[in-house]
């Protein structure tokens, strides 16, 4: 071999690798530049999704600061946990609550006289919980002997559904504002009311609103993830040690009677927390209620604990006035007959706002032609959807 080969040989083995391959360096530069992008993008997307949810929990609790509260509010904020404000009025004493009798079921036209076996069917009881693992509770007395929890013994009778698409309309926040819950009552039914704990003299609007045929709910304040919102006196906050969070929430479950299940005020920041829900789901297990989720916020624990406390739940699908104009409320109830059509079954949430009054008021009488069932919230519950 010629000293001139070896020296062309030396030479050869001194050139990078790529010398001969251009596109080798290409290749990686597109690679770590879309690598780069791909992350620029998902932690984009990321920041996105957390200030949409935060802004989403914002409008609906803002929404339910929109209706009127107590002149004396903020003073039974600032009272004692032991004192008890006086009342404007005192409430009368109670009769016994008695649940409405069975109404006769109505039959569509052209249908033989026998109901839908998925309505006439017995509900299947709440499946047994294994306690062991769950810290015990001391169920109060049972209003009654008839072994049934009292989401199905207070249930309202639901219309005959016969495959029909489902709508629940739950009205929230009802109680503080009499004027328009009394106008929320008198609305064509059945629907499910939830009224508040702080609210005065509930017994006797409530039981009127069931003799009405509507379902009745306990509307429980829990804290929301802003602490310029102020959810109402006894709220159920993070933190709280449980014999508080018990005294509270046994505090607002005593204010009426006859309810199906709790729903919460607010909430985006506590119904995250386990350990504060689950002490809400051992309280309403022992009194055989029902828990529906507003879904305030995206990271609620509710239907994790639902299952593992064996309570009945149910979740809302649409909210109808966060915007409460009128428009915007026909706009989301729009949306809720597209839900119901779509899944079975759909559970919208308002509040007594004049816009939401007005708008139901016109568009509950159409339901039928539609093709819709209204029922009440328990309706949902039992067909599990």
């Amino acid at each position: 071999m010629s000293r001139r080969e070896v020296r062309r040989m030396l030479m050869q083995s001194r050139r990078p690798p790529t010398h001969h391959k251009p596109w080798a360096v290409s290749l990686m530069m597109v690679l770590v530049l879309a690598a780069g992008i791909g992350i620029g993008v998902g932690s984009g997307y990321a920041i996105l999704a957390a200030r949409s949810e935060r802004q989403a929990s914002n409008a609906w609790e803002q929404a339910e600061m929109q209706v009127d509260r107590p002149a004396r509010r903020a003073e039974m904020l600032s009272l004692p946990d032991s004192e008890t404000p006086p009342a404007a009025e005192p409430e009368p004493e109670p009769e016994a609550f008695e649940p409405l009798a069975p109404l006769p079921e109505p039959r569509p036209q052209g249908v033989v006289a026998q109901a839908s076996p998925m309505v006439r069917a017995e509900p299947q009881p709440v499946a047994p919980v294994q306690m062991a693992s769950l810290p015990q509770v001391a169920p109060p007395p049972a209003p009654d002997n008839s072994g049934k929890p009292a989401w199905i013994r207070y249930a309202v009778p639901s219309p005959v559904v016969t495959g029909k698409p489902m709508i629940a309309v739950v009205i929230d926040d009802l109680g503080v504002d009499r004027r328009r819950s009394e106008k929320v009552v008198s609305l064509p039914g059945p629907l499910t009311l939830a009224w508040m704990t702080y609210a005065e003299n509930l017994r006797g609007i409530t039981q009127s609103a069931h003799n009405r045929g509507h379902e009745l709910m306990v509307h429980m304040p829990m804290q929301p993830m802003s602490e310029s919102y102020d959810p109402g006196p006894d709220v159920l906050e993070v933190g709280l040690k449980d014999d508080e969070l018990r005294r509270r929430i046994r505090w607002g479950l005593g204010r009426f009677d006859g309810f199906v299940g709790v729903n919460n005020h607010m909430g985006s920041r506590f119904t995250a927390d386990r350990a504060g829900m689950g002490v809400v789901m051992e309280e309403i297990k022992a009194r055989g209620l029902l828990f529906l989720d507003s879904v305030t916020t995206q990271k609620s624990v509710a239907p994790d604990l639902a299952r593992q406390y064996g309570v009945a739940f149910a979740a809302r699908h649409v909210f109808l006035d966060n915007d409460m104009a009128v428009s915007a409320v026909r706009e989301q109830l729009a949306k809720t007959e597209a839900y119901a059509r779509k899944h079975g079954a759909a559970i919208a949430i308002g509040h007594p706002h004049d816009g939401t009054i007005e708008a139901l008021s016109a568009w509950l009488p159409t339901l039928a032609a539609k093709g819709f069932v209204l029922v009440p919230v328990t309706t949902i519950v039992r067909q599990g959807r």
